[in-house]
């Protein structure tokens, strides 16, 4: 193990992970970073997500979360701050726990240990994907082009003028389908249980029957569609019915990467994420959560970097303020 004891740690890649390496290093601090091996990078949200359009400058990326993450890494390290950034590039942690000194002990994905003061966890979410065959494989092409799309707020507008198919089984889905219907009026508007029991409150179900949105319960048997997933035309079930949509909205919940947090012994909500206070500090004393991980909020790139500043922002005060007593007691 290096004898070397970092102030901060940040753990994940993500839009709040990347931004609490930068908020770290602007305030002086020395930053130990891992951004994620490539196997937890194709289980992140960013591997869904491409173009952002509900984000102010961001419409000019191709993948809306990798490649402004990147430059701002790159950034750092050409900067007057780039000794601060300990980046350890494509690697993840296995492990950590706390030692008897009240320190963080993390073991990196290669097997490498080090020792933190104080850990930003921003490991994320990722959305459940549908099975058809017996496999996700036919939903990657369609996701990639966001011809299937995933959050509401982010891409909601794709429906406009388009007929839409919502993919899920539990209440949650037939609100995704409401609100769209709400907002966007498009033609068309379907929920596709694949094969599950519909889980519907009274109360939605009059909406859905009053807003004439269908309900069908037959498996997907296949995504139709051309053009590597640029262009969606519907979906075939199992009883041969074929669905027309232009577009998908999946919502069949969420895969919260709390394993981590779980494993220091942090206090999670009934779904998993992990409950803090407004700087983003859990019940284990000096480890923050960001971004989606972190109970109650929107999960949102602007809310993942107000997080992410937010505990960067509480570690450099205990660290400063530490500092400041042990001068005025020397």
């Amino acid at each position: 193990m290096s004898e070397k004891i970092y102030p901060i740690c940040v753990i994940g890649g993500g839009s709040a992970g990347t931004m609490a390496a930068l908020r770290t290093v602007l305030n002086n601090d020395e930053c130990l970073f891992f951004p994620g091996s490539p196997k937890d990078k194709k289980k992140s949200r960013a591997l869904w997500v491409r173009k952002i359009e509900n984000m102010p400058a961001h419409y000019q990326y191709k993948r809306g979360i990798e490649e402004p993450n990147l430059e701002t890494l790159k950034w750092i390290q050409d900067s007057d701050f780039r000794e601060k950034l300990f980046l350890q590039k494509n690697l993840g942690v296995a492990e950590i726990k706390k030692n008897e000194h009240g320190l963080f002990e993390i073991t990196d994905s290669k097997g490498g240990k080090y020792l933190s003061q104080h850990v930003i966890l921003c490991t994320g979410v990722m959305d459940v994907q549908p099975h058809i065959q017996g496999s996700i494989e036919s939903v990657f092409d369609y996701a990639n082009s966001q011809t299937i799309d995933y959050c509401l707020i982010c891409d909601g507008h794709h429906v406009l003028n388009k007929k839409t198919v919502v993919i899920g089984h539990e209440n949650s889905a037939a609100w995704i389908a409401i609100m769209l219907h709400e907002r966007y009026f498009p033609p068309e508007m379907t929920i596709i249980t694949n094969g599950k029991e519909p889980n519907f409150q009274e109360d939605t179900l009059k909406l859905l029957n009053l807003y004439n949105i269908r309900v069908l319960t037959s498996p997907v048997q296949e995504i139709q569609g051309e053009d590597k997933g640029k262009t969606l035309k519907g979906f075939l079930l199992e009883d041969q019915n074929v669905v027309q949509a232009q577009m998908s909205f999946i919502s069949m919940g969420m895969i919260v990467y709390n394993e981590l947090a779980l494993a220091l012994k942090a206090e999670v909500d009934e779904r998993g994420f992990v409950k803090t206070d407004a700087n983003g500090l859990s019940s284990v004393p000096g480890l923050y959560v960001a971004g989606d991980l972190r109970a109650n909020t929107r999960k949102q790139i602007y809310t993942a970097w107000d997080g992410a500043v937010g505990s960067a922002n509480a570690i450099n005060q205990i660290l400063r303020s530490n500092r400041r007593q042990k001068l005025l007691n020397s």
